[in-house]
């Protein structure tokens, strides 16, 4: 992770190329069997380096699909673990249960802003409305009020878009 956050940082400072260049290194590293939330935060961080937006939703979609995988395996493993109150009895650590439900939401925005940019409003629609479900889940907070707020936000744009029918 501290090498994750660390290309984060080149990222926010501007230098999106070592950034994605770093965040590479670090995907082919961790390879397809690698840890599920180091997966999902490596792909849904290489997305936002991407120049073109049809790659940057590949990378949205591979965070997806690892954070999928990962409760998929989980809850055949344990039962429903998103509903899980015992979170010892879950195979994996606590902070990477918590941070992959938390991160669902923020996923499925981002794939609703993917599938907006490439004009696919029908698309961008379907994934608002399960980064709606996924937000209502968080507790009251912070971040849930500022994921409410960007799909809000979205939304309109999308509903504003020239060409949509009312």
């Amino acid at each position: 992770m501290t090498r994750i956050g660390q290309a984060i940082i080149l990222h926010r400072a501007g230098d999106r190329e070592e950034a994605r260049n770093r965040l590479s290194e670090l995907w082919h590293e961790i390879g397809p069997h690698g840890d599920a939330f180091h997966r999902c935060t490596l792909a849904h961080y290489l997305a936002d380096t991407q120049d073109d937006p049809h790659d940057e939703l590949d990378w949205d979609l591979r965070a997806l699909e690892a954070a999928e995988g990962s409760v998929t395996e989980r809850s055949a493993d344990t039962g429903p673990v998103l509903g899980t109150t015992n979170v010892a009895d879950s195979p994996c650590p606590r902070h990477s249960l918590v941070a992959l439900r938390a991160f669902f939401p923020a996923l499925h925005l981002n794939l609703a802003a993917d599938y907006a940019g490439l004009d696919r409003p029908a698309d961008a629609r379907a994934q608002l409305l399960r980064a709606r479900t996924w937000a209502n889940a968080l507790a009251d907070g912070e971040y849930r009020q500022g994921l409410k707020e960007a799909i809000k936000r979205l939304e309109s744009r999308i509903d504003g878009a020239p060409g949509r029918s009312p």
